[in-house]
């Protein structure tokens, strides 16, 4: 960081739709969440007519979209990524000031969605495979055809890399595309999606932002609109689809977990392995739907763990996400800043065990932003809060188990199916509990958004959502089936 927050050069994005900018007689004002008052910028709040217009263009693009094949759909996707290198460094810089996260996670959220992109285009020659059935009674075909106008809402902590999860994969299936920014940062997903949207035809990309009571309506239960995509919390998720019930508009959900991860008896807790845990824990100050939110930890290597996460912990600077050496930044909000201290100190009051950790960086002050002091909360009773519900934020249950059975039971008593995890050194063991384990992904040895196999479709159980992003089955998540049967 060059120079003080408060001197750094506002941004300020527009709408745009229909291959055109568009501003808007409003603004969205967009707040530093490591002090909590200096403006990072002004983005276009769009009335609910503007958002209106976007769907409309999207609507109007789509025939033309939809006829392309998917190889010529592939190559104007990939050229139009070009210019996102270039404006890399500038949009983290951006990213990191609206959303507080430091600066190298910034950079990866960029690169994420330019990577997903290029792993989705590789699926072109997949999308309009057909299947046949051989008569008789009938020699059928079924093939698949792209919905329409889509909306893609994306959150604050990992916008871009998330947005890769799904824009790709919808405009390759034919679809055209409302991108929504999350309205308390959404600069650099302007930004970004700006920059894709005008090497694409008019209307096939267009991003608006604005709040969710003045625009939600426009972009999810306007008839035009043939899906929306959300990720976010359960209750956001309640009503999307309440929403977009009027409508019967289909709808696919990346909610919130409370993610388990098991550490086994013969784990192999080496330093690799402990960094490994510790950065599927605390990543993004613990704002990652998919961090581990509860840790079962077999007895015998209960302490191993603890002294392990302890020196990890020990080393992490809090500072603004921009400072060279923070390794840490602020919680986004101040209610998410609120409600982690709140579940921390309950957790203290039933008497678990509660270590806090970390340095603070020159020139920061822990109480004007939304800071909080990683900890770890030792041994808590099961139907503790910091157990039952999601934190989103630095801190961590450490619970022992003695029973392989129990750890099980334990990690699948919740709302919740996401992620899991289990560490253990033998594969097979490893296979067999995973098998058990109710979530959408597991991990082996790992945990987190930095060891997903991208080519893989991602999604929840439970309240964690419904519907699955990436691989072949995202593209298909954005296709309607299509049988043609023929007399034999």
């Amino acid at each position: 960081m060059t120079m003080p927050v408060d001197q750094l050069p506002q941004i300020e994005t527009g709408l745009f739709f229909d291959g055109e900018p568009c501003g808007a007689e409003d603004v969205l004002r967009v707040v530093d969440p490591a002090d909590g008052e200096s403006v990072v910028g002004y983005a276009a709040a769009a009335t609910a007519e503007q958002a209106s217009a976007a769907v409309a263009a999207a609507d109007r693009a789509f025939p033309g979209w939809a006829a392309r094949s998917p190889r010529e759909r592939a190559e104007l996707l990939t050229a139009a990524l070009a210019p996102l290198e270039t404006d890399r460094a500038a949009t983290a810089g951006v990213l990191t000031r609206e959303n507080g996260k430091i600066r190298m996670e910034s950079v990866i959220d960029s690169v994420v969605f330019e990577h997903r992109c290029r792993l989705a285009v590789e699926l072109a020659g997949e999308v309009e495979q057909t299947t046949q059935l051989a008569a008789p009674p009938y020699r059928t075909e079924v093939a698949y055809r792209p919905l329409g106008a889509v909306t893609i809402i994306v959150p604050f902590n990992w916008p871009l890399a998330i947005l890769g999860a799904s824009l790709p994969q919808a405009l390759l299936a034919g679809n055209t595309v409302v991108v929504k920014p999350p309205p308390t940062a959404p600069l650099a997903t302007v930004r970004t999606v700006e920059l894709v949207a005008r090497a694409l035809p008019p209307g096939v990309l267009n991003v608006v932002t604005g709040t969710d009571a003045e625009i939600g309506p426009a972009l999810i239960a306007d008839d035009r609109v043939k899906k929306v995509c959300f990720t976010g919390s359960p209750a956001g998720g309640k009503r999307i689809m309440a929403m977009a019930a009027g409508s019967l508009t289909r709808v696919a959900l990346e909610l919130g977990g409370n993610d388990p991860a098991l550490v086994l008896a013969d784990a192999d807790l080496g330093p690799e392995a402990m960094r490994s845990l510790f950065g599927g824990i605390f990543d993004s100050t613990g704002q990652i739907c998919m961090a581990v939110k509860r840790l079962y930890v077999h007895r015998s290597r209960y302490d191993e763990v603890v002294e392990g996460l302890t020196g990890l912990l020990s080393n992490v600077v809090i500072g603004h996400g921009l400072a060279e050496n923070a390794t840490m930044g602020p919680l986004h909000s101040p209610r998410q800043k609120e409600y982690v201290r709140e579940l921390v100190a309950q957790a203290r009051a039933s008497g678990a065990e509660v270590r806090e950790f970390g340095t603070v960086a020159d020139g920061t002050e822990l109480e004007r932003g939304n800071f909080l002091l990683p900890s770890l909360v030792l041994d808590p009773s099961h139907d503790t809060r910091v157990v039952v519900e999601e934190q989103f934020g630095p801190t961590v249950p450490i619970l022992p188990f003695d029973d392989e059975d129990e750890a099980v039971a334990r990690a699948n008593d919740t709302w919740a199916g996401l992620a899991s995890s289990v560490w253990t050194a033998d594969p097979d063991r490893a296979a067999a509990v995973a098998s058990r384990l109710r979530s959408g992904y597991t991990f082996v040895n790992a945990h987190g958004a930095a060891h997903l196999d991208e080519r893989a479709p991602f999604g929840g159980f439970d309240h964690s959502g419904m519907g699955r992003e990436m691989g072949i089955e995202g593209i298909r998540e954005f296709m309607d089936t299509h049988a043609i049967s023929f007399p034999a």
